[in-house]
């Protein structure tokens, strides 16, 4: 991993369902990320994490990295970019080369990991992100660093992220009509997790369900790695449809609602307590009550939406063996996990410690901006700033690039093992 240059300025926008945001922030020093504007308004041209209307896409992200160039007074050229639907999905890809009892020397590692690149199941979709999630050495299993260790046979886990390339090839083009050059494209809970999961967490294992408008996304972690992903098309907007319908009022009615008086735990005083259904500004009857709701039958339909919500986040962490390790304690961020009570909800529920994810890490994030809504925002600066090591930017031995030559090639290798673990 390169240092990162002091003073660099870093441009970052997260495509999501319910709202698009940009950010644009400094490297100083020693790699940290220091915030200099941000922006944020409602996402239009997309659905579900799919690029549904090009141009209203393309408007709506040209807006805000307008405003966060505009309130930063710096401009960017290129940008990171967040996605979290176009068919996300991960594999764990095994390789083992054979050692003979020798010592394992760095460029047995080259060889190993070029090996497993080569085995990642390209015709299944675009790779986004390669890293080594564990070694092994014969029978011993989790090895952070084989090297200088004497082996008969030396084996890697590469935790693979997959996406589909047409909707990848889409979001693109959304930012470069908007003017702007794709420096990157991240997987939201990958960016999401260097943002709001700690050291220990990372180490210990956990799993981050980033709980977003209209998907959700669960990233299994162990000993510092990614070990699994995957993609739910359900978010927080369900909860809002099944509000509208259930009391036939108009969305942002039901947006409201939810927002400001739901919650994810019932109450003694909810029978008593009525609700206004208010107008909305944009139809025109602004202020205006349109009809009352107990609290009660609200706090009743959030119940049913979050159990199903939680029963598929179940299934999903026991599908990627998260019911032991990596699975045991649930880290909760995104816009969903704003409602009142969703916390303590999951965790009854699920039987496991859970917690909410807010963005960490970096300086001068906007208390409008500090919510778990956008913690995926803040790691896709913290990720430009400090890439994680990745197997896409090894280079084999017919490369030409400059410092590809087998010395430089070890130690390219050994300082990405540092890194990595």
């Amino acid at each position: 991993m390169a240092a990162p240059k002091p003073g660099r300025v870093i441009g970052a926008v997260n495509l999501g369902s319910f709202r698009v945001s940009a950010l644009v922030a400094q490297v100083g020093e020693n790699g940290e990320v220091t915030v200099l504007g941000a922006h944020h308004r409602k996402a239009d041209g997309f659905r579900r994490g799919y690029v549904v209307d090009m141009n209203a896409a393309s408007a709506a992200v040209r807006h805000v990295i307008d405003r966060a160039e505009q309130i930063a007074e710096r401009n960017v050229r290129a940008v990171w970019v967040g996605c979290s639907g176009a068919g996300l999905r991960s594999e764990i890809v095994p390789a083992e080369c054979e050692i003979g009892g020798r010592r394992v020397e760095a460029e047995d590692v080259e060889t190993l990991l070029l090996l497993a690149r080569e085995r990642i199941g390209r015709d299944r979709g675009q790779l986004l992100h390669a890293q080594p999630a564990l070694y092994t050495m014969d029978d011993a299993q989790g090895v952070l660093d084989p090297v200088g260790m004497h082996a008969e046979q030396l084996g890697v886990h590469v935790h693979a992220v997959l996406a589909d390339p047409a909707p990848l090839k889409n979001i693109r083009e959304v930012v470069q009509n908007a003017h702007y050059d794709v420096a990157g494209l991240v997987a939201s809970p990958i960016a999401a997790a260097q943002a709001c999961l700690t050291e220990e967490e990372l180490d210990l294992g956990c799993a981050l369900v980033e709980f977003g408008g209209e998907v959700t996304t669960i990233a299994l972690f162990s000993r510092g790695k990614p070990v699994g992903l995957q993609t739910l098309a359900w978010g927080s907007a369900d909860m809002t449809e099944a509000i509208a319908s259930g009391f036939g009022i108009r969305r942002g009615q039901a947006e409201r609602l939810k927002c400001v008086h739901g919650s994810a735990l019932a109450s003694l005083a909810d029978h008593k307590e009525m609700l206004p259904i208010v107008g909305l500004e944009a139809e025109g009857d602004a202020g205006e009550e349109a009809g009352t709701i107990a609290r009660a039958d609200l706090v009743a339909v959030v119940g049913q939406e979050l159990a199903r919500f939680t029963a598929e986040v179940g299934a999903a962490l026991k599908r990627m063996g998260g019911s032991a390790g990596a699975g045991r304690q649930i880290v909760l961020t995104g816009g969903g996990s704003e409602l009142a009570g969703i916390a303590d909800y999951m965790q009854g529920a699920l039987g496991r410690p859970v917690r909410l994810g807010r963005p960490g890490f970096v300086r001068g994030m906007a208390e409008a901006h500090s919510g778990p809504g956008f913690a995926t925002l803040a790691g896709l600066a913290l990720h430009a700033a400090n890439p994680p090591m990745d197997l896409r930017g090894l280079r084999g031995a017919g490369d030409s690039a400059v410092g590809g030559s087998p010395l430089g090639m070890i130690k390219r290798i050994w300082r990405m093992m540092k890194d990595g673990f």
